[in-house]
């Protein structure tokens, strides 16, 4: 996919091109490069089509957020939204299926915006610093709410879970839209608070097909800044009280930063050079048992060198995952350097190879993307998952993950021993292009070769990777 619009020609040089992010909601991707932002829809007949194209934003755009299911209103015709973040600003807009647009207005977060999405129609701004601003789909307000730091969070159907550093993990019921009657201010109500007091670096809701008139029976998992892993319910009857403790887990050393719970697994990262443990989750009719409970299942690395000079938003596009629903099978996508143009799919319970993806023509890849676009009309034909790629030239690659994870499904029953990174050789020929340099991060740092600056400049690194230490039984 490439765009041809010709103010988007006429007013980016190649390094404006660059792809920072890759966003899908169902049939629609939006592409952010520096200062625009791209809409395109793919069509049974047609294939992908560019729909909308934003006008040229002055600041660098850190983040986007899509919206194509929105409420359809009989004078408001552009149903669909789409919203981009500079810094503390947030522009919003809505357009149709024909391209034409509206300006909704321009929003000011008094604070860098650290996460921007929709929960259903409604627009969802969170910064690190502990604001939380709301725009609201029938009302068409922007309400902002002052909490305690946020260090993660997650969504669930109509709910908003903030994992906060006092150790207290707050949430928002976005469908019924609470406010406090003294102020009309958006009402933050506390859910449960860590034993231990610890800062809740990681979250993960999971709601089972338990129902009853009273609600789901909602899973947490969530991580702490002390590497604890801890596992809580909340029963449809208890609804109002607070979640009870289910399990506890104490593998990590270092703090937790990604978590997630699924219909199968229970997998956890910690900074320790992406340190990945897993457990295969008991089941008793959809809800989490403790007979005869989870079993740990594998333990790996999903190693990736972070670039110290980048722009923040370019950090973002090496989120390793996991992604996929969470009654599917889930993935981590390895990056293991900044400027590579391959990636690995690994499977996220046990670490094995699905595939790799390297560029068709050559470019760097500089955003990726797991997304599922939904089938056509015809009977039989499903939904299916795609890799995109963003590369450094303004190009997106599309890659079928459907059949990948088909062909690796039928190893699921094999034993797992986290074997699924780069080997030494592949290893060895990524960082050709790269100088290890020394880092007191716990994460190395990278700069470029030498070779590949072209120019008469003695540059010294040492590239010493005995920093990055694995068991017997995993790989890079």
């Amino acid at each position: 996919i490439q765009d041809t619009d010709s103010t988007y020609d006429r007013l980016c040089n190649e390094s404006n091109r660059r792809v920072n992010k890759i966003i899908g909601h169902m049939n629609w991707i939006a592409v952010a490069s520096p200062h625009f932002v791209h809409c395109y829809r793919i069509k049974e007949s047609t294939g992908w089509q560019l729909v909308f194209t934003s006008q040229y934003i002055d600041r660098t755009i850190d983040r986007v957020a899509l919206n194509v299911k929105g409420l359809t209103q009989v004078d408001k015709p552009c149903d669909k939204m789409m919203a981009v973040s500079s810094g503390c600003w947030i522009k919003l807009w809505s357009f149709n299926d024909e391209g034409v647009s509206v300006d909704v207005g321009t929003f000011n977060l008094t604070v860098c915006v650290d996460a921007l999405f929709f929960i259903g129609s409604h627009l969802v701004a969170l910064s690190h610093l502990g604001k939380v601003g709301v725009w609201h789909a029938m009302t068409q307000n922007w309400q902002i709410r002052d909490v305690a730091p946020i260090t993660s969070y997650d969504t669930a159907a109509s709910l908003l879970l903030l994992g906060c550093k006092n150790g207290s993990i707050y949430y928002i019921d976005m469908q019924k839209f609470p406010l406090r009657m003294k102020d009309n201010d958006l009402l933050v109500t506390e859910l449960f608070r860590d034993p231990s007091g610890d800062s809740v670096t990681a979250l993960s809701v999971y709601l089972t097909p338990k129902t009853s008139v009273y609600g789901n029976w909602i899973e947490i998992a969530y991580g702490t800044s002390c590497g604890t892993v801890r596992v809580i319910v909340q029963h449809p009857e208890t609804v109002g009280q607070e979640p009870q403790l289910f399990q506890t887990f104490t593998v990590h050393r270092f703090p937790v930063t990604k978590i997630m719970l699924s219909e199968k697994y229970l997998v956890s990262v910690c900074s320790e050079h992406n340190h990945v443990r897993t457990w295969r989750v008991t089941r008793f009719r959809g809800m989490i048992s403790t007979q005869p409970g989870s079993m740990p299942l594998a333990s790996f690395k999903v190693v990736s060198l972070d670039d110290t000079g980048q722009h923040p938003c370019h950090s973002l596009e090496n989120n390793i995952g996991p992604f996929g629903e969470q009654q599917e099978v889930q993935v981590f996508v390895q990056r293991v350097i900044p400027e590579t143009d391959q990636l690995y799919v690994r499977r996220a319970s046990d670490g094995q190879r699905v595939c790799e993806v390297k560029s068709v023509d050559g470019s760097m890849v500089s955003a990726f993307c797991i997304h599922e676009c939904e089938g056509s009309n015809r009977i039989g034909v499903r939904s299916r998952w795609y890799l995109f790629t963003g590369h450094l030239n303004g190009s997106i690659q599309m890659w079928d993950l459907t059949t990948a994870l088909g062909l690796i499904g039928k190893s699921e029953t094999a034993e797992a021993d986290g074997d699924g990174g780069p080997t030494l050789n592949e290893l060895l020929t990524i960082l050709e292009q790269s100088d290890i340099s020394m880092s007191r991060c716990s994460t190395p740092s990278i700069s470029p070769a030498v070779s590949l600056l072209g120019y008469g400049i003695n540059t010294h690194s040492s590239g010493d990777l005995t920093d990055i230490r694995h068991s017997n039984n995993s790989n890079i």
